[in-house]
């Protein structure tokens, strides 16, 4: 097991021995940091750090925006704990380390002609941070990262591993699969797989009127739906992902690195940085940017089509609500931006899920609608996400377990029905928590 200096959580050393995340809104002075490479290597500093005194947390790539993964304690870094442990075709199954991160996961599983049902839209996080934070991305019958796990390992406070399933420590299992890191470390992971396949990808501006008023249509109809929302206008870029026969036809090299490369990144980098110094001007900026993406259509394996490069850096709010009262709050969004002095350069993205039944998922138990709020890094973001959380409990939201709120354990054991079954687990696994830190405090109490 190496015991390392603290390095940043976007793969950079921090200065003074300090933990950085990605956005760099999150900065940490662990104690110790060490990158075990093995169950048992990662079991033996979680016991040697409970002799010594100290709380553990794990961090992966480091891109959630709340100090999920910040600690004073033990560090586990996760370089070390990589690879894939096995395929297994006849269950259609993959078993990965929990260091894993999924680009190397999606990779490797194309190389195989194999595949996840449904992925986010960035693929930077460890495998364990995905599911550990509640990753998703959009979809009407296939949902979020953490619900295509199938079994999984976890190194508890007292160094021990277990291992976990439906069938093998079921009742670990069902609150494992998403545990903010609060009852134990994920070693491993298995996910369900399954033969890789086509998406045909449509890309098309709409208006706010229409894509709002069609909403329920379009997510029907399509297997994921999406759409970004331009504030300080009433334009929307939507993207309808549904599974093609073929043949793959991916967007041309020049004509892809336009998109995805100069504007959707070079160009609104710039842009990004001339609204944060002259906020007067992003309205304007905002009308150019929201007519610049044209319509196009394209068709390749699923992660070159759910997953984008984003090199533009942020901090994010975002809230699951319930279907049914999604759109309202939308609208209330707008109507705040209208009315306010906000300057907002990010677009507000809107995704959906379906029901699953992992008691600290965003869509435990209910059909839901993610409406995200992103603002430049650099950029004083506090009242517009403050404004925001307000419409979003209202609506009986559910913050992102790795995005900016201020939510606290009494208003989420309100909203999430489960909520007392997850705390007990925890007070039987970590009674002393070990894994504690300040952000457990607030999500789940003491």
């Amino acid at each position: 097991m190496a015991v390392t200096d603290v390095i940043g959580g976007s793969g950079r050393r921090g200065s003074g021995g300090s933990w950085r995340n990605w956005a760099g809104n999150v900065t940490a002075c662990p104690a110790r940091t060490v990158a075990p490479a093995s169950a048992e290597e990662l079991a033996a500093a979680v016991r040697t750090a409970a002799a010594d005194g100290l709380t553990v947390k794990a961090a992966g790539t480091g891109h959630s925006f709340t100090p999920a993964a910040a600690t004073d304690g033990l560090l586990i870094r996760p370089e070390r704990l990589t690879g894939i442990r096995r395929i297994d075709r006849a269950a259609g199954t993959v078993t990965v380390a929990a260091g894993t991160p999924l680009k190397v996961l999606n990779r490797t599983l194309s190389a195989h002609g194999l595949s996840l049902a449904n992925m986010g839209d960035i693929m930077e996080q460890t495998v364990s941070g995905a599911i550990s934070t509640g990753t998703h991305g959009t979809g009407r019958d296939s949902a979020s990262i953490a619900a295509q796990i199938t079994a999984l390992e976890l190194v508890t406070a007292d160094g021990s591993v277990l291992r976990c399933s439906a069938e093998e420590n079921p009742e670990v299992f069902a609150g494992a699969r998403l545990g903010l890191g609060a009852l134990g470390v994920v070693s491993e992971l298995t996910f369900a797989v399954e033969p890789e396949f086509l998406l045909t990808a449509r890309e098309e501006p709409m208006s706010f009127d229409e894509v709002t008023g069609r909403f329920d249509e379009l997510a029907a109809e399509n297997e994921h739906f999406e759409f970004y929302w331009f504030p300080h206008t009433g334009n929307c870029n939507t993207k309808r992902n549904n599974r093609s026969q073929g043949p793959a036809a991916p967007p041309g090299r020049v004509s892809g690195w336009i998109e995805d490369e100069l504007l959707s990144n070079g160009v609104f980098q710039v842009a990004c940085a001339m609204g944060r110094a002259v906020p007067a001007a992003i309205p304007g900026i905002a009308k150019i940017s929201s007519r610049a993406l044209s319509a196009r259509t394209y068709t390749d394996i699923p992660y070159k089509v759910f997953t984008s490069p984003r090199r533009v850096r942020f901090v994010e709010m975002e809230y699951a609500l319930p279907r049914a009262a999604a759109i309202e709050a939308l609208g209330e969004l707008k109507a705040l931006v209208e009315r306010s002095d906000f300057k907002v350069s990010f677009p507000v993205e809107v995704r959906t899920a379906p029901a699953d039944d992992i008691a600290l998922s965003t869509a435990s138990g209910r059909e839901t609608v993610y409406i995200a709020v992103h603002m430049y890094r650099g950029t004083p973001f506090q009242a517009y996400f403050g404004a925001t959380e307000r419409i979003m409990a209202a609506h009986e939201g559910r913050p992102h377990w790795g995005k900016l709120h201020t939510r606290d354990a009494g208003y989420l054991a309100e909203v999430y029905p489960r909520f007392g079954e997850f705390t007990a687990l925890r007070d039987r696994l970590d009674p002393e928590r070990r894994f504690a830190n300040g952000y457990l405090r607030q999500v789940l109490g003491d």
